[in-house]
């Protein structure tokens, strides 16, 4: 299975909501093709971006097979499946593997801060209990700790159906050492939409995307130009957009994402306690970088 694929560039797409912040799988639908007509190779649903963690498991399965409904068949659809038990993982997995999804991701367990050798079992456990490839996440700043590269290679080596890694860690020599030890067909997606200038130039594959909610063609044109080995004009376009993939993370993921879709007149709804709406200056610090940088 390591020739699974998924694309390169693959919005982490945000959960629409309605005005009482119940699930709006209408919008939900209109976001996903919306996001499909701009170029998308495939997309994650409730991940970090979708707020996994006030999206309960039946709300999880309504919102797949929602996306699955309007986007399914055109590309890949991939699940958020992983939680921080593991047992609850494995059982969510199977769940979710019946509705037809093409993938699945799973993050590194959080608050319980497992050594490396949990984190092991943990993936290796969820992956072989289904037949779907899987893509690990490794964001340490929102799980505490930070899978190292051994880890995540010892399980690209072992796993058949764990097919790559989104990393998020920040940290350019362990992501190189991933993209050098590899075994074929196991690629690294940036999880910071910042690095992936300098991850794809290492010879990483591509980016699962938080502005690409927002700016998928501008994302996009990135990604293809460093896929294309035109490193120059991939900067060019990284500099012109640099300051909103900034300006997207001044408070917590996904605040801001949700407010510039509203400024761009595609509303998605608030967000969910304990997250709480951008403030009227962080709304309009958001306008003016928008404005800048061409995307409003």
């Amino acid at each position: 299975m390591k020739t699974a694929t998924f694309g390169r560039f693959i919005p982490a797409m945000v959960t629409p909501f309605d005005a009482n912040l119940e699930l709006d799988l209408t919008r939900a639908q209109e976001l996903a093709v919306r996001l499909v007509d701009a170029g998308s190779d495939a997309l994650v649903i409730n991940g970090t971006t979708g707020e996994s963690p006030t999206v309960f498991y039946p709300q999880k399965i309504s919102l797949f097979t929602a996306v699955l409904e309007a986007v399914g068949g055109r590309v890949p659809v991939i699940a958020n499946v992983g939680d921080n038990c593991t047992a609850d993982s494995v059982a969510f997995a199977r769940d979710v593997e019946k509705l037809g999804v093409d993938g699945v991701m799973l993050v590194v367990p959080y608050y319980n801060k497992p050594p490396q050798e949990g984190m092991y079992q943990h993936f290796r456990s969820i992956a072989e209990s289904i037949d779907l490839p899987a893509i690990l996440y490794n964001i340490p700043g929102r799980c505490v700790v930070n899978m190292e590269a051994q880890t995540t290679l010892r399980l690209a080596h072992d796993v058949d159906n764990i097919v790559a890694v989104k990393e998020a860690s920040g940290k350019l020599d362990q992501i190189a050492e991933i993209i050098t030890d590899a075994p074929e067909g196991f690629v690294v997606y940036s999880g910071d939409d910042e690095q992936t200038l300098p991850i794809m130039s290492l010879g990483g594959y591509g980016v699962i995307s938080t502005i690409g909610n927002v700016a998928p063609e501008r994302m996009k044109e990135i990604v293809e130009l460093l896929a294309a080995g035109e490193q120059t004009k991939a900067l060019t376009a990284h500099l012109r957009l640099l300051p909103l993939m900034k300006e997207l993370f001044v408070t917590a993921n996904p605040i801001m994402p949700k407010e510039a879709l509203r400024l761009l007149g595609f509303d998605c709804g608030g967000v969910r306690l304990p997250l709480v709406d951008a403030t009227p200056a962080q709304r309009d610090g958001l306008e003016k970088v928008m404005r800048a940088v061409g995307v409003l």
